[in-house]
C-alpha cells in the first residue's frame, strides 16, 4: 500500500511541477499584457492550491506509514510551505487592480513551481 501511495506522490508532485511552470507562464502573459486575469486563470489556481493540498496529505499519510524523504525536515517544510502560500496569496491579491493580481498570481505560481521542484530534489 505504502508503495503505491508513494508513486502516486511522486507522479502527481510531477503533474502538480508542470501545472505550476503552465500557470505561471499564462499569467505572465496576461500581466505583460496588460489584461485581467480571467475566471479560468483563477480557477485553475484553486485548483492548483486544492492539489497542492491534496499532495499534502498523501505525503502526511506516507510520513505516518513510516516512509520518510531523503531530507524529511526540509521536504515537509516545502510541503507545507505551499500549502500555505497559495491561498495566502489568492486572498491577498483580491485586494487590489487586475493587473496586480496577475503580478501576484503569476508570481505565487513560479514561486511554487520553485518549491515544488526543490521538493523532488530533497525528496
Amino acid at each position: 500500500m505504502s508503495e503505491f501511495l508513494a508513486a502516486l506522490h511522486r507522479i502527481s508532485a510531477t503533474a502538480l511541477v508542470i501545472f505550476a511552470v503552465v500557470l505561471a507562464a499564462w499569467g505572465t502573459y496576461l500581466y505583460f499584457r496588460r489584461a485581467a486575469v480571467n475566471g479560468g486563470f483563477r480557477s485553475s489556481f484553486l485548483i492548483m492550491a486544492g492539489l497542492t493540498a491534496v499532495q499534502g496529505l498523501l505525503g502526511l499519510i506516507l510520513l505516518l506509514l513510516g516512509n520518510r524523504p531523503a531530507d524529511w525536515p526540509l521536504h515537509i517544510v516545502y510541503g507545507i510551505f505551499a500549502v500555505l502560500f497559495l491561498p495566502g496569496v489568492y486572498r491577498y491579491a483580491q485586494g487590489g487592480t487586475r493587473r496586480r493580481e496577475a503580478v501576484f498570481l503569476a508570481g505565487a505560481a513560479w514561486i511554487v513551481a520553485i518549491a515544488f521542484v526543490r521538493g523532488f530534489m530533497t525528496g
